[in-house]
């Protein structure tokens, strides 16, 4: 994996740099554009002209951007840190995708591809009780979905552990079954079997999968200093200057806590926030949780880590059919999918982390799941009153008009999965809910008229963590079959790119220090080589990135070469 390349883009010698830029776009309603940057002790000084700016006092002119366009660094509110370590297992996804070195792996487009590739990823395994681990699995882009009796076509000696894309579920051979005790009489839920009743392989949401954790070491998203880098370097490849963790573990654990600790800062390159995974998976009970988050949200964060969010789930996955819908449900009578958190503690987790004054997304894809969100915020609003929360649904990819005119009155924003549209958009017409609502999905141009605040975001590694693919998306609502759901619904190249700068940033209550090149905000920028207002939106993913300004660092993209 490349180094992440770090210089000071302020010389030693002058507490001010002036960068001069071919264009320079704000996203500040005073001065939306400029022609340079000015720079001091890592914040904006002020933005105009280079006279304006020799104005302000000892200086230096650094052109190293002269033929650059400056937008504000890219704010990715919905990532994962282990997204960066998941290279070391193998990808099985059906799109090709670079790794943050730089490196591009193909897809795979059918299941004989899917057993090819980990036919040769087993043969390369020295030790023959060592379990492979793959992941990105896609099976809806197939004719048949994959099960253990496939998987044992690679081994049925050695245990295969296979993730899905959606990380909701996973497909495991005979041999780890068998080696986690799943038979035909495990009863829990998530374990699918077949008309006889014997466990197929495929394994859903949490608790199922949790089955075979011994296997799989915890799944690969455990943040660990090798994962941090490599996530900080596909920011830095993106633009992105300020990432998620969005749903850790490990932060109320002091020796896991300690990856954070030790990667985040300025060597680092990316600014991180992270999230507390707030119920349904072990660790202490809310109340508690909420009083030791709220204890390191003072004590150990700081402009690079900050601890004291709170992430909780619903429900799973549209394409996996273990996301909550409300009425007509899925195509062809598939069951509703799974609460991967009851409505009942969910709402007991989120009184205690609201009552502590802190910030929750909640994962929900199906509008069930929004429901029981909206409904339960309601109802803690009444019994503890609360300005400026900022509480946000996450994903909101089936949140219909009348929640979202129910949210902005409760205050709360809308975290979107535009990327949704381009990975999975013919499935859904056609599997999943249908034309009609998959019209409707994703809908951020409805969220914005009913005065909710919106982000777009990757959810990296379910899809790949890259803003101007995601404001691509969000413009043009575009299926890889060439559809366009829910024409009503594209966004503006404005919104869009509002949408992955200052609107992640309010969504994460820091609107007041990034998102946007305001005087004393960071100077966080994303160094591009064209406009991405200027430019076609089915070009915005193939807009150049040079790297990134973070706090006045330089950092260089591990594709510029």
């Amino acid at each position: 994996m490349s180094t992440l390349m770090c210089t000071p883009a302020d010389p030693p010698e002058a507490r001010i740099a002036i960068y001069p830029a071919r264009l320079i776009r704000t996203l500040d309603p005073a001065v939306p554009t400029a022609e340079a940057l000015a720079v001091r002790d890592g914040r904006v000084l002020a933005v105009g002209t280079v006279e304006e700016l020799r104005g302000y006092g000892d200086h230096v002119v650094d052109e190293r951007y002269a033929e650059k366009v400056l937008v504000p660094g890219f704010v990715e509110a919905h990532s994962h840190a282990g997204s960066g370590g998941m290279w070391r297992m193998t990808y099985l996804g059906r799109f090709d995708r670079r790794s943050p070195d730089g490196r591009l792996w193909t897809g795979c487009a059918s299941v004989p591809e899917v057993l090819t590739r980990l036919r040769g990823a087993e043969a390369a395994l020295d030790d023959p009780d060592r379990t492979l681990v793959a992941w990105g699995l896609d099976p809806i882009y197939y004719p048949d979905t994959v099960e253990a009796r496939d998987l044992d076509e690679v081994s049925t000696t050695r245990p295969i552990c296979v993730r899905h894309a959606n990380g909701h579920l996973m497909v495991v051979n005979s041999e780890a079954l068998r080696r986690c005790g799943i038979d035909s009489s495990t009863t829990v839920e998530g374990v699918v079997r077949d008309s006889s009743g014997r466990p197929t392989g495929e394994l859903r949401e949490f608790a199922a999968m949790a089955l075979v954790s011994p296997l799989t070491g915890g799944g690969g998203l455990a943040p660990d200093p090798a994962s941090l880098r490599g996530l900080a370097q596909d920011a830095v490849n993106t633009g992105t200057t300020t990432v998620t963790d969005l749903g850790s573990r490990a932060v109320l654990d002091p020796e896991r806590r300690r990856a954070y600790l030790d990667e985040a800062g300025p060597d680092l390159g990316v600014r991180l926030d992270v999230f507390h995974f707030g119920a349904g998976f072990g660790g202490p009970a809310p109340a508690e949780a909420a009083a030791q988050l709220a204890e390191l949200r003072t004590s150990a964060s700081d402009p690079w880590l900050r601890f004291g969010n709170v992430k909780l789930m619903l429900d799973g996955s549209i394409q996996g059919f273990t996301a909550r819908l409300r009425e007509p449900g899925y195509l062809g009578g598939e069951p509703n999918g799974l609460w991967t958190t009851s409505p009942e503690e969910f709402e007991e987790a989120l009184l205690a982390y609201h009552r502590q004054g802190l910030l929750v997304h909640t994962h929900c894809n199906g509008d069930e799941a929004s429901e029981v969100f909206i409904s339960a915020l309601e109802r803690v609003l009444r019994r503890a009153p609360r300005w400026d929360h900022r509480h946000t649904v996450t994903h909101s990819q089936m949140t219909t008009p009348d929640q979202y005119r129910r949210m902005a009155a409760l205050g709360m924003g809308a975290n979107i999965f535009a990327n949704h549209i381009w990975a999975w958009g013919d499935q859904h017409v056609e599997l999943t809910v249908g034309p009609d609502r998959a019209r409707r999905m994703n809908a951020a141009a409805t969220a914005l008229a009913a005065g909710v605040p919106v982000a777009l975001h990757s959810d990296t590694p379910v899809t790949p963590l890259g803003p101007l693919s995601s404001m691509k998306h969000a413009v043009t609502r575009e299926t890889p079959s060439g559809r366009v759901l829910g024409g009503t619904e594209r966004l503006t190249p404005e919104q869009a790119l509002r949408a992955v700068t200052l609107g992640p940033a309010v969504l994460l209550h820091r609107d007041g220090e990034i998102g946007s090149l305001e005087p004393g905000k960071w100077a966080d920028a994303a160094i591009l080589d064209a406009d991405p207002l200027d430019t076609d939106p089915h070009g915005l993913p193939e807009i150049r990135v040079s790297g990134t300004m973070v706090g006045g660092l330089h950092r260089a993209s591990a594709l510029e070469s």
